[in-house]
């Protein structure tokens, strides 16, 4: 790969990245801990899930030069914009709430402080680098701490799992028609394809300049994002089958922690810790940025990170005010491990109404002239509407019934 080619490498490593935040951790921890292996396969299954709905957002940011939100305002309708938008906005601060949470909860156990004095300068610090350093800057960072969660991968190394069992859960579907099933597999495709990474990404391909020409170095980058992201959410949920599966409910970040512990169980809550503090840090700047950019987006205003504040006052608001009802929603007192799980959930609740969307997009001539999607894209596209479809329909159906 040429030099000027590994500039331009970044978006979908730093969107699969962020995808395993606190909020993506908790939810692995608990899947593997409330069904076992059995949703391996599902994980397997959205890689390529994944890829397409990834690929297709940042191929329509790369051929038009335009975010999704432009694109809907000009060729759909600015109330569909509005209602995706919101929809979007609000599933974010969610996850923005528990991941600050999380990530306190963390400096809370270290250092003895009430985790509620440590979500400011949390806050603060992430604010800095996003407002007052250049986007390049901000890009190197968050490529910088993706390989720090290669941490979950050595836990599940050292939580020695059943390698047959390992296998034949990972290749061979083992559907369970129950409700705990069915939520833990939406939080998961939730989790694994958040509603944020669609409209990061294409942000970031936008912000990067890109041309056509650099699109199969879009193509690579997405999967090479993609699939490390998947790697790693797919350690978490083997490392929680083997320790948890069975023998232990998560009700807080400690427990969580449990997941993650080596035989010896010298280094659980070390492992734990890093991958939670740094997933946090990664992933918090992605849930605001992704949404101060659709909000900008949708209203014509000015954004990116290159710009100073004074040049896009409207664009730092939606982030900066992102963080702090984030922040706000902590003081209600909702137990972290149950607002990261549920703002999961209600990602899945999205998918399919984003993945039909992408699919319609992603085949419109209007829109990418010869560029529409492959069939590969479009195959995929359409298992993550009908999977997700499933799923929510049949909770929903659960619910009323039980």
């Amino acid at each position: 790969m040429k030099r000027g080619s590994i500039k331009n490498i970044g978006p979908g490593i730093i969107t699969g990245g962020a995808g395993d935040d606190p909020a993506g951790i908790l939810t692995y921890t608990i899947v593997g801990a409330t069904t076992g292996f059995s949703q391996l396969w599902l994980m397997l299954l959205s890689t390529p899930m994944m890829i397409a709905v990834q690929d297709t957002a940042a191929k329509l940011a790369l051929i038009t030069g335009k975010s999704l939100p432009e694109i809907l305002s000009r060729y759909y309708s600015k109330k569909l914009t509005y209602f995706i938008v919101l929809s979007l906005a609000v599933a974010n601060i969610l996850t923005i709430g528990a991941d600050l949470e999380a990530i306190a909860t963390i400096f809370e156990i270290i250092t003895g402080i009430k985790s509620i004095y440590l979500l400011i300068p949390i806050t603060v610090l992430i604010a800095y680098l996003v407002i007052f350093k250049a986007y390049k800057t901000v890009k190197k960072v968050l490529i910088f701490l993706t390989i720090f969660l290669a941490v979950y991968i050595i836990s599940a190394i050292l939580a020695k799992p059943d390698l047959k069992q390992l296998l034949v859960n990972t290749f061979i579907p083992d559907i369970k028609p129950d409700l705990v099933f069915i939520l833990a597999a939406l939080g998961l495709l939730g989790t694994t394809i958040s509603p944020y990474m669609i409209f990061w990404q294409a942000s970031e391909e936008k912000e990067e300049q890109a041309t056509v020409s650099q699109a199969k170095i879009m193509e690579a980058d997405t999967a090479v994002g993609m699939i490390y992201s998947n790697i790693i959410a797919y350690a978490i949920i083997v490392s929680s089958a083997v320790m948890l599966f069975g023998h232990k409910e998560i009700h807080t970040i400690a427990d969580a922690a449990l997941a993650l512990k080596p035989v010896s169980g010298e280094y659980a809550f070390l492992l734990f810790s890093i991958g939670v503090i740094v997933s946090g840090f990664l992933a918090i700047p992605v849930l605001a940025g992704s949404t101060a950019y659709a909000v900008a987006d949708t209203f014509g205003w000015r954004e990116g990170m290159d710009n100073k504040v004074s040049d896009a006052k409207g664009f730092y608001f939606v982030f900066l005010g992102s963080l702090f009802v984030g922040d706000l929603i902590n003081l209600f007192g909702v137990p972290t491990v149950d607002a990261l799980y549920y703002s999961q959930i209600f990602d899945g609740m999205l998918l399919p109404i984003l993945s039909g969307l992408l699919f319609v997009l992603g085949n419109n001539k209007k829109i990418l002239g010869n560029y529409t999607n492959r069939k590969f894209n479009n195959i995929f596209l359409i298992i993550t509407f009908v999977v997700s479809s499933i799923a929510t329909i049949y909770m929903f159906y659960s619910l009323i019934k039980g």
